[in-house]
């Protein structure tokens, strides 16, 4: 086995242990998200309840709060978008790469 090929399955083993060890770790902890924690500190420093300054576009046109699944889906959605976009960024830096190789006749060495 090459160096490169321990070095990846190194890398995906801590990145293994590093999800996995605090939901074993950590039974019984509540893990929640950003919105909560940033709510909570305003709610401190203004010592009253936290209100919001206005009401989501979706949530004021559906009369009501979006279901979790539709939200999953646009997250779901965005991430795909994004997904598509680095991809097709890194392949046209690896397709000028061949291009550029194929011009010169050799390949490049580092």
């Amino acid at each position: 086995m090459t160096a490169t090929k321990k070095t990846v399955i190194g890398l995906l083993v801590v990145v293994a242990l590093i999800a996995l060890v605090p939901l074993f770790m950590l039974q019984d902890a509540e893990f929640g998200g950003a919105d909560n924690a940033g709510s909570e500190v305003v709610s401190e420093i203004q010592g009253g309840e936290y209100e919001p300054w206005f009401t989501p576009v979706m949530e004021t046109a559906l009369g009501g709060e979006l279901p979790g699944e539709v939200e999953s889906m646009f997250f779901c959605l965005q991430t795909g978008i994004g997904v598509g976009i680095i991809a097709f960024v890194m392949g046209r830096f690896v397709e000028r790469k061949k291009q550029e190789e194929g011009k010169t006749g050799k390949k490049k060495t580092k």
